[in-house]
């Protein structure tokens, strides 16, 4: 888990977050901390800089204090460079901490060297868990800017040299691409947002195109051992609706190698705050006398 000193979540409630990144407070909105209420009030006065939504997904950070451009965090033996963007994101993800150890016990598990393609992979967590595993990593993102961003904290985790392929593309085109190349991979991990485009204006809508999206990994995953790792933080795409999808695109699959978790921070008063949902698959290869999962 994170180090207090690098990354808290203080507290949370009437829609928005207060986190500690560091040095650093700052308040951002959570519509899943819509139906809480603040535990302490006071707290949030210590915000360095706060973040509001001024027209679509883009906003305005109002500084409470000077910050510099950007500065780091830790997360065991990874770190993370963190800033402040128009969107309100700044590059760490704390709620899939969980899914980075389910990553590493993963990779650890093949007698060899693994490959993982990490598709909408933002800023890189789990391709460093993935790549100080041991594992090979492909990287994908449709945006330039953020593979450079994933990039500059593989090198400032000490994985500089690790075998990480970065690649700034569309995911649905770059699987599609690997089924006709006949590439496979041990482990797919996929994290894909509600809407996006990718770099050429290709348009994403998970309620759309997820299904395709599983269909093409699938085909792409090795015959024997492998595993997918699907995380999504939109509501309407919760457990329930996720959980059959990924049990019609691996029909062998069973209670025991398709799993559900909720993605979630816990503040320094022990409360949750929801943020989406992780769904894990597991195939192990079979072997005499055993089943096959």
């Amino acid at each position: 888990m994170f180090s207090p000193d690098q990354y808290e979540l203080l507290d949370f409630g009437s829609g928005r977050k207060l986190e500690r990144f560091g040095d650093f407070v700052l308040d951002r909105p959570a519509p899943a901390a819509d139906d809480f209420r603040q535990h302490e009030p006071p707290l949030w006065d210590t915000a360095d800089a706060r973040y509001d939504r001024t027209n679509g997904q883009r906003g305005r950070w109002t500084h409470r204090v000077a910050l510099p451009e950007a500065w780091t965090t830790r997360y065991q033996h990874t770190e993370f460079t963190i800033k402040l963007t128009p969107f309100g994101h700044v590059g760490l993800f704390a709620e899939q901490q969980r899914n980075w150890q389910w990553i590493d016990e993963q990779c650890r598990q093949f007698s060899t060297p693994c490959r993982i393609l990490n598709l909408f992979a933002y800023t890189g967590g789990s391709t460093l868990a993935a790549a100080t595993a041991g594992a090979e990593v492909v990287h994908i993102d449709s945006a330039q800017n953020v593979v450079h961003w994933a990039r500059r904290n593989a090198e400032n985790s000490g994985l500089a040299t690790a075998p990480i392929r970065w690649i700034a593309e569309d995911a649905v085109k770059f699987v599609e691409r690997e089924i006709r190349r006949g590439n496979h991979y041990q482990g797919v991990i996929l994290d894909p947002p509600s809407y996006g485009h990718g770099p050429k204006g290709e348009p994403w809508k998970i309620s759309e195109h997820l299904p395709h999206l599983l269909n093409a990994c699938r085909q792409v995953l090795a015959e024997d051992d492998h595993f997918l790792l699907l995380t999504s933080h939109s509501p309407q795409h919760a457990g329930t609706s996720l959980q059959p999808l990924l049990a019609t695109t691996f029909p062998d699959s069973t209670p025991q190698s398709l799993r559900t978790h909720r993605l979630q921070i816990t503040d320094r008063a022990g409360r949750h705050l929801p943020s989406g949902t992780g769904i894990s698959y597991r195939h192990r290869r079979q072997t005499s006398g055993s089943a096959a999962h």
